[in-house]
C-alpha cells in the first residue's frame, strides 16, 4: 500500500512532557527519547495532548520541540504538536518546528472558538503554504469541540503538505469515507482502535500506552504488516485491557504519568488544571499495570 507519508507508517508516541517541582525536565525528555529509539519506535510526537501543551509556555513550547529534534539527532523522526485556535500561533510554531528540523508537526484542530468547516480548511491551507514539512491534521473533536468532516479533509488532501491525519473521532465511518477518497497516511489516534483502522487501510498508530509498551504496540503493527492477523489480534488483544483500564481512570495524560511513576520512569507530575490520581484509582492502576506483567 503507497500513501502520501509512508515513511511515518508504524508506531509513533505520544510523547509525555517529563516535569520536576514545576518545571520541564529535560535531562529526564532526553532519556525519554533514547528508550523510544532503542525500542524501535519509528516517530516521536512531543508537545501534543499527552505532552500537556496547554499548560506549557510559549517558549518551553519551542524549547521541547528543540531538545527532542536535539536529542534525536536523526535516529528517530519527530513530529511535534504545533496546532492551537489562532492561526496565526500555530504559524509560529510550525515555522519553528521546521527551522529547528523537525520531520512534520501535528496540528490539531482549532478548539473551542469552533470555525466553520471553510474556516478549517483556509487554517490548515495557511499552515501548509507556509512550510515545507509534512503536516498531519489532528482530528479529535471530543476534545476540541468541533468535528472536521472528511469531505473538509478529503479537501485538504488536495494541497500537497496535507499529508497525514491523526484519526482520532472513534468513527469507523469517518476514518472509511477518508481512506477510499484520499492517498492521506491515515494513522490512529485511539489505542485500542488501531487494529480496526489497520483492517481499513491505517498505516499505524500515535500511541499513549507506547510511552510504557512501545515493543508490544510495534509487535502488533508488524504482525499486521506481515499478514499474520492471527499474531495482530493476539496482541490487540493483550494491549486492549491495558487501553481501557489504565486511560479511562482520568483524562489523558493522568493515567499514563501515574504509571510511568510506578514502573519508575516519570515523577508523575502533572501540571493545573491536571491533577493526580487518587489513591483508590492508583491503586487500580497497579492493578491493571500487574495483569499485564509490568509490576
Amino acid at each position: 500500500m503507497s500513501t502520501r507519508s509512508e515513511s511515518f507508517a508504524g508506531l509513533s508516541v505520544a510523547m509525555v512532557t517529563p516535569f520536576r517541582n514545576g518545571e520541564v525536565d529535560f535531562d529526564a525528555l532526553g532519556r525519554l527519547v533514547d528508550s523510544q529509539v532503542k525500542a524501535g519506535t519509528t516517530c516521536l510526537c512531543p508537545v501534543g495532548t499527552t505532552g500537556e501543551s496547554p499548560t506549557v509556555s510559549h517558549e518551553e513550547h519551542e524549547r521541547i520541540i528543540a531538545a527532542v529534534v536535539e536529542a534525536a539527532a536523526g535516529r528517530i523522526k519527530v513530529m511535534p504538536g504545533t496546532g492551537s485556535n489562532s492561526t496565526s500561533e500555530a504559524l509560529r510554531l510550525t515555522r519553528f518546528a521546521a527551522r529547528a528540523g523537525a520531520d512534520a508537526a501535528l496540528v490539531v484542530a482549532p478548539y473551542y472558538n469552533k470555525p466553520t468547516q471553510q474556516g478549517m480548511y483556509e487554517h490548515y491551507r495557511a499552515l501548509a503554504e507556509a512550510v515545507d514539512i509534512p503536516i498531519c491534521v489532528y482530528n479529535i473533536p471530543g476534545r476540541t469541540g468541533k468535528n472536521i468532516e472528511p469531505e473538509t479533509i478529503i479537501r485538504m488532501a488536495e494541497l500537497p503538505n496535507i499529508t497525514m491525519v491523526k484519526e482520532a473521532t472513534g468513527s469507523m465511518d469517518q476514518a472509511s469515507q477518508i481512506l477510499g477518497a484520499t492517498d492521506l497516511t491515515v494513522l490512529s489516534g485511539d489505542d485500542s482502535l488501531t487494529l480496526p483502522l489497520l483492517a481499513m487501510g491505517g498505516r499505524g498508530v500515535i500511541s499513549v500506552v507506547g510511552n510504557i509498551v512501545p515493543g508490544d504496540v510495534a509487535a502488533m503493527l508488524r504482525a499486521f504488516e506481515a499478514g499474520d492477523l492471527a499474531d495482530a489480534r493476539r496482541w490487540h488483544h493483550k494491549l486492549f485491557p491495558l487501553c481501557r483500564d489504565m486511560l479511562s481512570l482520568a483524562t489523558n495524560p493522568i493515567p499514563i504519568k501515574a504509571a510511568m511513576k510506578l514502573l519508575g520512569r516519570d515523577t508523575g507530575e502533572l501540571r493545573l488544571p491536571m491533577t493526580p490520581l487518587t489513591a483508590e484509582q492508583e491503586a487500580r492502576l497497579g492493578e491493571t499495570l500487574a495483569a499485564y506483567g509490568l509490576l
